[in-house]
């Protein structure tokens, strides 16, 4: 007689998870589902006014500890003061979801100088080093294994389509345009690859989700040439990106380490 529960493969009570870039767009769903499915949450970023109130907000709403950190995640000083918090006050980190998000010089290649280029590597590439570095030696002290989730992008997987941009108030400001950008999504992949095999024999597991086009507040012409390049023939709905982080963070993919989730709507299959 077959007598497993497979629903409770994702059941996170009692985990403790971590979500840099918490208040970000994606960073609020992906706190408020992993707070539904049970889990407290350390909401780490460098916004203290805004991580406080929506660590109130989930704590009130879902019944689970949520804790507001500020932090810079480009700053090993604040990383070791956050972990040491988090730990502290929660307890085990059991997941760590690198999800911050660093901003985007809006100059051509050409122009960009390397101060502007490290607005967003700072971020996106030490930044996610410092926390999974950190987070990292505090789930081997725990000995009890651990989850590393970690965002990359579509344009980390293949390059932007620059033409979806033309007669676009995004023209001018996207984010996906950038090689600064390109360049530090493909990075994560190649850490989370890195790490799955380093961290493997800890129990730790280290996977990345790579989100597609995301719709928030584009233009209509964005939206339509964006979406012509969809199979599914549309942009994401932000919420469409929590259940892959769900999976991932739960045991119902505890055999699965190494590996990019894209969600895109197929437009790398096409």
């Amino acid at each position: 007689m077959i007598n497993e529960c497979y629903s409770k493969l994702f059941d996170l009570t009692g985990k403790t998870a971590i979500v840099t870039g918490g208040v970000g767009i994606l960073g609020r769903c992906f706190s408020a589902g992993l707070a539904e499915f049970g889990a407290n949450i350390a909401i780490v970023d460098i916004n203290e006014k805004a991580v406080s109130a929506f660590a109130g907000e989930l704590s009130a709403k879902y019944g689970i500890n949520a804790l507001g950190v500020c932090c810079d995640i480009s700053s090993p000083e604040e990383v070791n003061q956050a972990i040491k918090l988090i730990v502290k006050e929660m307890g085990h980190i059991h997941i760590l979801h690198n999800n911050a998000q660093g901003n985007d010089a809006s100059v051509a290649f050409e122009d960009c100088s390397l101060e502007q280029w490290r607005m967003t590597s700072s971020v996106n590439e030490e930044g996610y080093f410092l926390m999974a570095q950190a987070v990292g030696k505090q789930m081997i002290l725990q000995n009890i294994g651990g989850s590393i989730i970690q965002t990359s992008s579509i344009y980390g997987v293949m390059g932007p389509d620059h033409r979806i941009y033309k007669d676009s108030s995004k023209k001018d400001d996207s984010k996906g345009s950038r090689a600064v950008y390109s360049f530090t999504k493909s990075g994560v992949i190649g850490l989370t690859k890195y790490l799955a095999t380093y961290w493997a024999d800890k129990n730790i597991r280290v996977n990345t989700i790579t989100p597609g086009g995301v719709e928030d507040n584009q233009d209509d012409i964005f939206k339509k040439q964006y979406s012509n390049r969809i199979p599914l023939g549309r942009m994401a709905l932000k919420e469409e990106m929590v259940g892959a982080l769900i999976y991932l963070a739960s045991d119902a993919s505890s055999y699965v380490t190494g590996q990019n989730i894209i969600v895109d709507g197929g437009l790398e299959a096409w």
